[in-house]
């Protein structure tokens, strides 16, 4: 596997998407950790320093409770009464009052000479070179209090978590590493059965997949054994239209020369014999026509090389049209017509598409329909389209078949009513050229009640 492979891997990406989660994680824990930390401990600080600020100021204390109260809160305390200063808590290591620098001590005068009651100084303390803040303030003109404290945990509390985060830092990323690697190897098993089973099924093998209990392997499985099914099923049909046009084109032809040759060896002197025989090879050329006629027209549709002529037509004239053409078969073999449509019912579509529909739809009616050979032709409005059913009395069609039957390879053989040469690729026709037109279609069944085909046409508005 080269370089690209492996990093367009499952188990690489997984181990980078969970290494990415784990920092993006920690990152956040860290800005929390120390970032926040150190600004709330600043707000709790100055909060601290406020409310002694307050409490000295509305309250009267002796030296020791001022010491005591410095000491509670841990801060250092300056009283200044005139010239006099006290100092409380003043040993702290963070007191900046113990050791006055120059800068600290210009504040405090500079803030006693101005007219300001109360003052916060944010200042870097020099002992640790940490942030250090004064707030001063004055209980009258003779008194003043200034408090300091760190505006830093100076203490081993952040170093201390610092430490902690790198150790829990590494740790996360090695356990992400681990996850990983297993998560992406439970993976990898069952992706690469499925693709060992994809590879079977594009050989033409057999397939076998297992539940892995995970929704999207599941459904992917699932897929694929629906493809093989449908693989299968479409090789078999496939099987039976070979088989279909290999009978439907041998059986004309073996007519067409039988009779050639009686009327070479035979009834070359009769005229009346050659005739008839001639008629014959006449009638089964045109069965060998409409044929390959049928099979070029839905190869030309599958290609999509076919453009539709829309026009403006009567519907109703078209169907008398169709089925004055089995006037024949109304007379030599009784079948009957019932047509319940209009004087007229103008639509728009190619006609000579919507011809072939209506004439194949019709034709299968006719192969399948019942004992009283009768075939009903409805035209139903509606406000925008109209319906067109097509009905007949045989059979049916079972139920698990109403999907399949459009398919170009199906063809019922058992509910074959008349010696009708045929493909059974008239409804694939049928679904092609109102696919292309996007009409609705379909079909509805009962078992020894009949089927109906139906479709709707746009009205011409």
């Amino acid at each position: 596997m080269n370089i690209k492979n492996k990093l367009n891997s499952i188990r690489f990406k997984t181990m980078a998407l969970l290494i990415a989660f784990s920092v993006m994680i920690l990152l956040i824990l860290w800005a929390f950790q120390i970032i926040f930390l150190t600004i709330n401990f600043e707000k709790y600080q100055i909060n601290k320093l406020v409310n002694v600020a307050e409490s000295l100021k509305n309250n009267s204390y002796n030296s020791f409770e001022l010491e005591n109260i410095a000491y509670r809160n841990d801060i250092c305390m300056e009283y200044i009464y005139n010239d006099d200063v006290y100092l409380f808590n003043g040993l702290d290591n963070d007191c900046l009052l113990y050791n006055q620098n120059s800068k600290i001590t210009k504040s405090i005068e500079s803030f006693k000479n101005s007219s300001s009651k109360k003052e916060v100084i944010r200042i870097i303390n020099p002992n640790n070179n940490s942030k250090s803040i004064l707030y001063n303030i004055k209980l009258n003109n003779n008194e003043v209090i200034v408090l300091n404290t760190a505006l830093e945990d100076v203490n081993s509390t952040t170093s201390a978590l610092h430490k902690q985060l790198i150790y829990i830092t590494l740790i996360a990323i090695i356990i992400a590493i681990i996850v990983s690697i297993y998560i992406s190897k439970f993976l990898n098993k069952h992706i690469i059965k499925i693709t060992n089973e994809a590879k079977k099924l594009a050989k033409g093998n057999k397939i076998s997949l297992s539940k892995t209990n995970i929704k999207e392997l599941d459904e992917l499985s699932e897929a694929l054994l629906f493809a093989s099914e449908e693989i299968n099923k479409t090789d078999e049909l496939r099987r039976d239209l070979l088989a279909n046009v290999s009978h439907d084109l041998k059986t004309p032809l073996t007519m067409i020369k039988a009779y050639a040759e009686m009327i070479r060896d035979i009834n070359i002197n009769d005229k009346e014999k050659s005739v008839e025989n001639l008629e014959i090879i006449i009638s089964e050329t045109d069965r060998l026509n409409i044929l390959v006629n049928d099979l070029l027209d839905l190869s030309k549709l599958e290609a999509n090389r076919e453009k539709l002529d829309i026009a403006t037509f009567d519907l109703c004239e078209l169907i008398r049209k169709i089925v004055k053409n089995y006037k024949i078969i109304e007379y030599l073999e009784n079948y009957k017509f019932e047509l319940n449509i209009p004087e007229k019912a103008m639509v728009k579509a190619d006609p000579n598409k919507i011809y072939q529909v209506i004439y194949n739809l019709v034709n299968n009616a006719i192969n399948y329909t019942g004992k009283d050979l009768t075939v009903k032709i409805e035209i139903i409005e509606k406000k925008k389209t109209y319906l067109v059913n097509i009905i007949d009395t045989g059979k049916g069609i079972k139920e698990k078949e109403l999907d399949i039957i459009w398919d170009k390879y199906y063809k019922n053989e058992k509910n074959h009513k008349r010696n009708k040469i045929g493909s059974g690729i008239g409804l694939s026709i049928v679904k092609n050229i109102l696919e292309k037109h996007n009409f609705k279609y379909g079909v509805e069944s009962k078992i020894n009640k009949g089927t109906k085909f139906y479709f709707e046409i746009t009205k011409n508005s």
